[in-house]
């Protein structure tokens, strides 16, 4: 059975070093949620007070409409997969799986079923009498995966669980952890620094900055429409230019940008998606520039652009076969769609 989780007003800290500053949050049941921030922002420690490896200085935890800010971590019924894998090297791996279930007291004949359930789940039954030194990083993931599957907790806990895996692991194992949260309807909450990572998995998250939340919605919502600086800039690559809101639009180092109807006069940031640029190779729109670096991606190519006084602009510019990359100091004009601008206000 899956559980919501609600985080009301907590906060944290070592003596006079504070690391959570009154966290208020809402997980749904069946919701794969992340935490996104950079190293120190708090989000482990958020996590790891779910777990019960730690208790809040004031404020409380829920786990099902359940207080359990004071539940020792093996009453609150979670399950947390860590980073390192904690893996037994000497165990098979029918043994890691049942490790939680022979601390709990499981009866052996349910113990079987349930490890090979796990098992099954994740797709190494076929592997349950080898031990972790013969498997791969993506297949030691899977197997503390399993592990906690098998004390079918309430709430599944994930910390940076696909950080030790290459880039070309981490996109598979990824795509299977979210087909088997869907399949379970298990409440999961990931911690990561990794945007890419929170995108492609979350339903919803919360991004933190030094033990605060400052945003939360869906992955999309936050891309378009981030509350702040921060928040832009930390998810994906964003323009973020300082000038004024005036009559005829945007201005800032001797340029005029384009922005959408009604925004009101004053100072401001104007938040752009490199891809909220297009490209004009003739050198007409409404914005001339100059190419200072082109850089060859693979599907597109990322342009960095120098328009007015200081003014520098990130823009993509999807490949095709036979388009040459601009050179440095070519010209270049640069249209820019209203629809996509984000005024963030000071």
């Amino acid at each position: 059975m899956s559980a919501g989780v609600e985080i009301e007003r907590v906060s944290f800290g070592y003596g006079a070093t504070r690391v959570l500053e009154d966290v208020s949050l809402t997980i749904r049941k069946g919701e794969f949620f992340a935490f996104l921030g950079p190293s120190g922002s708090g989000k482990t420690t958020l996590l790891r007070l779910i777990a019960g490896f730690g208790m809040p200085d004031s404020g409380r935890i829920l786990i099902g409409g359940r207080d359990a800010t004071r539940q020792a971590p093996w009453a609150r019924n979670v399950g947390l997969v860590f980073q390192s894998y904690a893996l037994w090297p000497h165990m098979t791996v029918a043994q890691n799986v049942a490790f939680g279930l022979e601390r709990r007291r499981v009866p052996r004949a349910e113990r079987e079923q349930r490890v090979k359930a796990a098992l099954e789940l994740v797709g190494l039954a076929h592997l349950m009498d080898r031990r972790p030194a013969q498997l791969s990083g993506g297949q030691q993931q899977r197997v503390a995966i399993a592990r906690t599957l098998a004390i079918e907790p309430e709430v599944l806990l994930l910390d940076e669980p696909l950080s030790n895996l290459d880039a070309g692991l981490r996109a598979g194992v990824r795509a299977e952890l979210v087909e088997l949260q869907r399949r379970l309807g298990l409440t999961t909450i990931l911690v990561t620094h990794d945007q890419e990572e929170a995108n492609a998995a979350a339903d919803r998250m919360a991004v933190l900055d030094e033990g605060r939340v400052l945003q939360v919605g869906s992955p999309a919502e936050l891309y378009d429409h981030p509350a702040n600086r921060f928040v832009a800039g930390f998810l994906g690559t964003a323009n973020l230019i300082d000038g004024e809101v005036t009559s005829d639009g945007f201005r800032a180092g001797g340029i005029a940008l384009p922005v959408h109807a009604g925004a009101t006069p004053g100072r401001a940031t104007l938040a752009l998606r490199p891809q909220a640029l297009s490209l004009l190779r003739d050198g007409a729109g409404s914005l001339p520039a100059r190419v200072v670096r082109a850089e060859f991606l693979g599907g597109h190519v990322r342009y960095t652009l120098e328009a007015g006084q200081g003014i520098r602009l990130i823009a993509e510019e999807p490949h095709l076969r036979g388009l040459q990359p601009l050179p440095p100091g070519a010209p270049v004009g640069v249209a820019v769609d209203p629809a996509q601008t984000t005024l963030l206000r000071h």
